[in-house]
């Protein structure tokens, strides 16, 4: 992966180049940053960049026998590790190695890709994905191996916020301590719910989200997107090129979350219960992952609420159908419920990644949103 190929962040790959040439390459790294703004991609690049043998001011050179073999991913001493779960074809011990092949398929691929786009892949059946206790211990034994060939080893973690909290003691020793010339680059969408001993033990690495300009270069340039549609899918996409990606292609998650959420609204001001029964038990059978971008997209929907209750319409991202809704359902969105909505939502969304039961979390939060609809904003 070359930094060029990597869209935007002009400041973040100078930042990392930098240190490279300063030779001041911390040993471990959280580069953390929102789903779409290119965080693994900027890992890997900086990962090659370093074991370059004939590194430039601003990129490696990509025919060195180490970028050749980073390119491919295949580079003895890059190392992977990434949640997993048991599978069709994998049914005990899961240890991300199992998946390598799955792994260089995806990324090969895109390197945009999100968590639920990486369970789909290699096929969990809605299982949900951690970083486990015994792909600890592989990180252990293959860096206590001396490097193959580069000057470091490299080990990449991604979505080090999946990290079983009973398998982070076996990390802390060898990440505060490492072997000589080895390089942890720790990725993540969100940070917040990092565990504080990893936190501790890293540098931190910031990736904002894409800006607008670089977003809509990426989809006319990269992706031949007519320049009014690439326009449109910018204002909705927040700076994720993963989202705007999907956006192009209209997939059918973004077309439900909508009919969903929209209908789910209706039903809890009507206080319909056979109506919420049924939503309810439609709802539920749509799988985790599924579940969770929707409670995104619901949060997304309060905001743009606000946007156009507080006169900021000029900030309002959404399609025309969207618009329609929120215009009329904005008024019962407002200052006296916002907050007590955006709690529930995700809460809600905390409890679906632990695996609760969906039919009793969708209606109790139904009968609560029923209640929070009616409040009324004082003015």
């Amino acid at each position: 992966m070359f930094f060029k190929e990597i869209i935007g962040q002009t400041f973040v790959k100078q930042k990392l180049i930098q240190t490279v040439k300063d030779n001041r390459v911390s040993h471990a790294q959280l580069f953390f940053g929102p789903e779409g703004s290119g965080t693994l991609a900027l890992a890997i690049a900086y990962a090659q960049y370093i074991n370059c043998g004939n590194k430039s001011e601003e990129d490696s050179c990509g025919i060195c026998p180490s970028c050749v073999k980073y390119q491919k991913l295949i580079h003895p001493d890059l190392h992977f590790i990434y949640p997993i779960t048991t599978t069709k074809n994998v049914t005990k011990k899961p240890l991300s190695k199992h998946f390598l092949n799955d792994w260089r398929e995806i990324l090969l691929n895109n390197y945009y890709f999100n968590l639920f786009d990486w369970l789909e892949h290699i096929g969990t059946d809605n299982k949900q994905g951690i970083i486990n206790a015994d792909d600890c211990n592989e990180v252990i034994k293959t860096l206590s191996l001396k490097s193959y060939e580069s000057e470091y080893k490299v080990m990449i973690i991604w979505m080090v916020e999946k990290l079983f909290h009973a398998a982070a003691p076996k990390l802390l020793k060898i990440l505060e301590e490492p072997p000589d010339k080895t390089l942890f680059i720790l990725v993540s969408e969100n940070s917040d719910i990092v565990l504080n001993t990893i936190l501790s033990r890293t540098q931190l690495v910031k990736v904002p989200p894409l800006s607008d300009t670089d977003l809509y270069y990426a989809l006319v340039e990269k992706n031949n997107c007519d320049p009014s549609i690439a326009r449109r899918i910018t204002n909705i996409a927040y700076g994720n090129y993963k989202e705007a990606l999907k956006l192009i292609t209209e997939t059918e998650d973004e077309k439900y979350n909508f009919i969903y959420f929209s209908q789910w609204m209706r039903l809890c001001y009507k206080f319909s219960i056979p109506e919420l029964f049924k939503w309810v038990d439609d709802v539920s059978k749509i799988g985790r992952e599924r579940q969770k971008r929707f409670f995104i997209y619901a949060l997304r929907m309060v905001r743009e609420c606000l946007l156009v209750n507080f006169k900021t319409t000029s900030m309002v991202k959404l399609d025309s159908h969207e618009i329609e809704f929120v215009n009329k359902f904005s008024p019962f969105i407002n200052t006296n419920n916002c907050l007590s909505i955006t709690e529930q939502f995700n809460e809600s969304l905390y409890h679906i990644e632990r695996n609760a039961n969906p039919k009793i979390l969708f209606f109790d939060l139904s009968l609560k949103m029923a209640k929070m609809l009616k409040i009324k904003s004082i003015t």
